[in-house]
């Protein structure tokens, strides 16, 4: 049965999801923010944007997928929307990302579990690299 008490806790886990996620999105936000007010974000844009062309993204993306794997999901969240990138760039760049996000800390769970990490992170990387490929192909 729906009470208020079954409001009220759903509010405040709301609450404290909000919390959570807005410690890792608001930061990656604000620093993404203030280094394209730099020159920065142009070096790694240059850099990147031999390969980031391949996934038909634009430099910049890299930084996107650097946080996602490295970080986790949200962190790179916060970066897309701090990036000027069309529908069809997000697109390429989620799916990537859902192969291939939290690499680090997944990696040490799959380690813990006795599954061969290297298999898995080259399985996961080849998968994300692949999807692009194709997604930039066929998009």
């Amino acid at each position: 049965m729906i009470t208020f008490d079954t409001f009220k806790r759903g509010f405040n886990n709301g609450l404290k999801t909000l919390w959570i996620l807005s410690r890792v999105l608001v930061p990656v936000y604000l620093v993404i923010t203030l280094i394209r007010l730099t020159p920065i974000i142009d070096w790694i844009a240059v850099l990147f944007k031999p390969l980031m062309f391949l996934f038909g993204l634009p430099g910049e993306a890299a930084i996107v997928l650097v946080l996602g794997n490295t970080l986790n999901i949200y962190a790179a969240l916060g970066a897309i929307a701090s990036l000027t990138l069309t529908i069809k760039q997000i697109t390429i760049l989620a799916v990537m990302l859902g192969f291939s996000h939290s690499l680090i800390v997944e990696t040490a769970i799959f380690k813990k579990l006795k599954v061969n990490a290297l298999i898995v992170v080259s399985l996961r990387m080849g998968l994300a690299l692949l999807s692009g490929l194709i997604l930039n192909i066929i998009l």
